[in-house]
């Protein structure tokens, strides 16, 4: 099609520079795994209960009546749903400040309220202390969650962009494996085991504001700042002092130069014609994302394994092993993701996941508290349980669980991408606010089907993805329009919006 930008090969490899910088930028994914994971660990945890929830650990040891309600409290649910809505309060500025101070800055930002937010939650002494503390740092997951993924995707080479942009995943999972895993050691440690794992998270939070002071900006951000030198320097460290980076720096420039022009309303733009293909991406990515189910299951893993009649120490090392298949496939992902591409990961990950769920139902229906009784799961289901839990996560960290990351980051044009991202997120954490306040509620009342509900959404999200998600594996960010000017059923807002612009300029 006439006036699309070509998609073509960037001099440069993977560098020294490259790799400190992403591994740098994926470290945010660490942080915020770990406080995922640490909740859910903690929710449990006798110590931490006794503390601060004793109304719930009394009527734990009382629920004899339904094996599902057992955890079934608001007041310690919001000590874990606190951190994603001060994300999404953070997210819903996180955009038009990136564009004013940069990646890197923001990152900066992330990391020094991380360190507040874990310090504060080590020094609990009140349920306010608590909330406080995961509040900033949901305010941290919120900067640098909107940042960190643009980083990776801006600064690695085009045809390994979904793998670098991938290990922000794999540093999420891997943040989650060390807390349940921290949980694991401490939960053995009577009255205090608790402030050691929500201190832990301190040590990630110093490598984030650490690293942030030693790396350069992304060049899309400087040169969106006007700094067009340190971008062109910027670009050149990270392709290597050998490689000829004239093209690529000069598509940069043309597509911030195209940004400028339409530099205000970002945010009412992506409500034009022209962007519809976008806003529905931005939407439908995140609240997918959240039906999955993946996340309240992966934060409430250890109460679900307690709610099928695991102990406390059981119950934890049931969530390592379920991570650690998690954190495999991850990795596994990110060899596969730039050869196999995105769609098919989405396609062969919800199938898996589908069924998986299904069938956790059907276990969970016949084996677990049937007919009203007290009875906990037989010893062979439960393991199977465990196997069918392992399976679902294993498909959703090849599928889901990346490419959340990974897409978003990479389909939006540049005038549009902060907004795009922070859209993306805020959506996100509001759902996932919503889905951890409300979950446990939902398992007293539907009980079994919980998981039917999770697998008619994945059915739903996985036809839509079928139809409506381009392949974008392999193509330059600034070359990125052209994927969707050839889809099917998105080209005709390309070349209606094309149609539009030609007639504005007669």
């Amino acid at each position: 099609m006439a006036g699309e930008v070509a998609v073509r090969e960037y001099s440069g490899s993977v560098t020294a520079s490259v790799m400190v910088t992403c591994l740098m930028a994926a470290s945010c994914g660490l942080i915020f795994g770990y406080d995922v994971g640490v909740s859910g660990g903690l929710t449990q945890m006798e110590s931490f209960l006794k503390t601060f929830f004793p109304e719930v650990l009394i009527g734990k040891q009382g629920a004899k009546s339904d094996a599902y309600c057992r955890y079934d409290n608001q007041l310690l649910t919001a000590f874990t749903s606190s951190l994603y809505i001060a994300g999404m309060l953070s997210s819903l500025v996180a955009s038009s400040v990136t564009r004013q101070v940069g990646r890197q800055n923001i990152m900066l930002a992330g990391g020094a309220l991380f360190l507040t937010g874990s310090a504060l939650n080590a020094g609990a002494v009140n349920i306010a202390m608590l909330i406080i503390g995961r509040m900033l740092l949901g305010f941290g997951v919120g900067f640098t969650a909107q940042a960190a993924p643009l980083y990776l995707a801006e600064t690695a080479p085009a045809r390994w962009r979904g793998a670098f942009t991938g290990t922000y995943n794999v540093f999420h999972v891997l943040g989650t494996l060390v807390a349940n895993t921290a949980n694991y050691f401490t939960d053995r440690i009577p009255v205090w085991g608790w402030r050691v794992s929500l201190g832990l998270a301190v040590v990630p939070a110093a490598v984030i504001v650490v690293g942030a002071l030693f790396v350069s900006d992304t060049p899309s951000s400087l040169v969106l700042r006007g700094q067009t030198n340190k971008a062109r320097a910027s670009l050149q460290r990270i392709r290597g002092a050998d490689a000829d980076v004239d093209a690529e720096f000069k598509d940069i420039v043309r597509a911030v130069e195209e940004a400028r022009r339409n530099d205000e309303g970002a945010f009412r733009r992506v409500c034009g014609k022209g962007y519809r293909h976008y806003l529905v991406m931005m939407v439908a990515i995140p609240t997918f994302f959240d039906l999955t189910g993946m996340l309240v299951i992966s934060v409430f893993l250890p109460v679900l394994f307690r709610t099928v009649g695991f102990n406390s120490q059981k119950a934890i090392l049931g969530s390592i092993i379920v991570k650690l298949f998690n954190l495999c496939s991850v990795i596994a992902s990110i060899f596969i993701v730039d050869h196999a591409g995105r769609r098919f990961l989405f396609l062969v990950g919800g199938t898996v996941m589908m069924i998986s769920q299904v069938a956790l139902s059907w276990i969970m229906a016949e084996h677990l508290g049937k007919h009203h009784a007290a009875a906990t799961m037989a010893r062979g289901y439960a393991f199977g349980l465990l196997a069918l839990m392992c399976l679902y996560t294993a498909s959703f960290g090849m599928s889901w669980g990346p490419l959340k990351w990974v897409v978003p980051s990479e389909i939006y044009p540049v005038e549009i991408r902060s907004a795009g991202q922070a859209t993306t997120i805020s959506i996100a954490l509001t759902l996932s606010f919503v889905q951890t306040q409300v979950f446990i509620s939902l398992l007293c009342v539907m009980k079994y089907a919980i998981f039917l509900f999770y697998a008619g959404w994945v059915l739903t999200m996985t036809v839509f993805i079928a139809l409506l998600l381009p392949e974008t594996k392999g193509v330059p960010l600034e070359a990125m329009r052209s994927v969707w000017a050839k889809h099917w059923y998105w080209n005709r807002f390309i070349r209606d919006n094309k149609l539009d612009a030609q007639v504005n300029c007669l």
